[in-house]
């Protein structure tokens, strides 16, 4: 026959082990969750310059020069769809698409820097902005704190 206190503080111990199994359960969602976004975050700037690197090498410069936010009805001011050939066409030091190739990223507050290699030991450096996926020269090589976007 059991005693009167023998139960005592088995409801107390029950409670603890479930509220410990509920805060180490939402500790790993959170770290889970941290580390998918920092390995996800910057998946879809990969997939467009994919997609540029792409274009180029099926020679499609007018839909390559369509990422960089340009077009042959809209031209880009700075960026002339010539301008753009001198750079990425078939006569371009970057000719050989099919040797290029995205060696790193590097994300940055709202864009990310893509580090492409040429096969020749040449590196350009892709800026890829967030707000809208365009495709730009990046002007610096790491992130620049100082960097605050133009009001458009």
């Amino acid at each position: 026959m059991g005693g009167f206190l023998e139960g005592y503080g088995a409801g107390e111990e029950r409670r603890s082990k479930i509220l410990w199994r509920i805060v180490l359960g939402a500790l790993a969602v959170v770290i889970l969750a941290t580390g998918l976004y920092f390995v996800l975050r910057g998946h879809g700037h990969k997939k467009v310059v994919a997609a540029f690197l792409d274009s180029l090498r099926r020679q499609d410069f007018q839909g390559a020069y369509q990422m960089w936010g340009c077009s042959p009805a809209h031209p880009c001011r700075d960026y002339s769809f010539e301008r753009f050939l001198e750079d990425w066409g078939p006569k371009s030091p970057r000719s050989n698409a099919a040797a290029v190739s995205l060696k790193q990223t590097k994300y940055c507050g709202h864009g990310l820097i893509a580090f492409l290699d040429d096969g020749k030991g040449e590196e350009t450096l892709l800026w890829v902005e967030s707000k809208d996926m365009t495709l730009g020269f990046a002007p610096w090589p790491v992130c620049n704190p100082m960097y605050k976007p133009v009001s458009q």
